[in-house]
């Protein structure tokens, strides 16, 4: 992978693109926070958007071939299929703010509620069941599913990593830098879980035995936010601030490239078919592919 960057225009003006996840059909579908829809690209660059709701933030596949995501402003789980079917769940707690979310090893999605200060679980039947995280004020974002079946979620506020089994254990592992923020999470080829420290300018990485080492990112002030493993072996990371897409070996190796839209405000990323990393430009309204 070289670092050749490509951008991709979003059709509706000021959608402020968010979260990304590729797709079962081969393509990635991307939230429009403030666009209120769900968007489509191919790996060619194609984008077809459909009409959605309530601030959509995160997105991931599902175990049943749709795409599900979060909705920020309506304390609702959204699920789309393929063909453009949306159906919304409401979460128990109002005011939760859900976040992140990813399929879990059961066969449901996991999510995080930011302000509701839990992780919810939702079958693909639509059944929600929710568990209180013990730090209080964690405000929980980004989660993953980790290689030892539990999943793993950083507590932006909280400045932890923390792991909930699916039976509903937690365990927390305090972040070496204060107020680091944490934010995105993903699962390495090494098996570790590494994350985004948004003002904390690294990337960490948290083994199974929840040692935490800390890497920092050459371009200060980056902001360092979303992250996600590569088909090259290395993690790839949004830099918000920074205007770069960032590269970390297994090892601790860092380089960066720049994206030509200044000021694009990078946010999430995801590996897509084509074996490209595909980011959104929440700032720029557009789509991005580094390869």
């Amino acid at each position: 992978m070289c670092g050749i960057v490509s951008e991709y225009l979003i059709p509706t003006s000021s959608s402020h693109p968010e979260g990304i996840a590729a797709g079962p059909d081969g393509a990635l579908w991307f939230t429009e926070f403030f666009g209120n829809k769900i968007g489509r690209i191919t790996t060619t660059g194609s984008i077809t958007e459909t009409p959605a709701h309530s601030a959509p933030g995160e997105i991931a596949a599902g175990p049943d071939g749709a795409l599900w995501f979060t909705e920020v402003s309506g304390d609702k789980i959204g699920r789309i299929t393929t063909g453009g079917t949306i159906t919304e769940t409401t979460i128990p707690t109002s005011g939760s703010g859900p976040q992140g979310i990813v399929a879990g090893p059961d066969g449901a999605l996991w999510f995080t509620e930011c302000m509701g200060n839990k992780i919810g679980r939702i079958t693909t039947a639509g059944t929600i069941t929710e568990k209180t995280i013990p730090t209080a004020g964690s405000h929980p974002v980004g989660i993953a599913a980790g290689p030892d079946g539990a999943l793993w979620f950083a507590e932006c506020s909280g400045n932890k990593i923390g792991r909930v089994t699916t039976g509903g254990t937690f365990t927390e592992t305090t972040i070496p830098t204060a107020n680091s923020d944490p934010l995105g999470i993903a699962v390495g080829a090494d098996g570790a879980l590494w994350f985004g420290e948004d003002h904390g300018n690294n990337i960490g990485r948290i083994g199974l035995g929840n040692a935490i080492t800390e890497t920092a990112v050459p371009t200060a002030a980056a902001e360092p936010e979303a992250i996600a493993a590569g088909p090259d072996g290395a993690l790839w990371f949004t830099e918000f601030f920074g205007n770069k897409i960032g590269r970390i070996t297994t090892g601790g190796t860092i380089s960066e490239t720049t994206v030509p839209t200044a000021g694009a405000e990078l946010v999430w990323i995801a590996t897509g078919a084509d074996g490209a990393l595909w980011f959104t430009e929440f700032g720029a309204n557009k789509i991005g592919r580094v390869q």
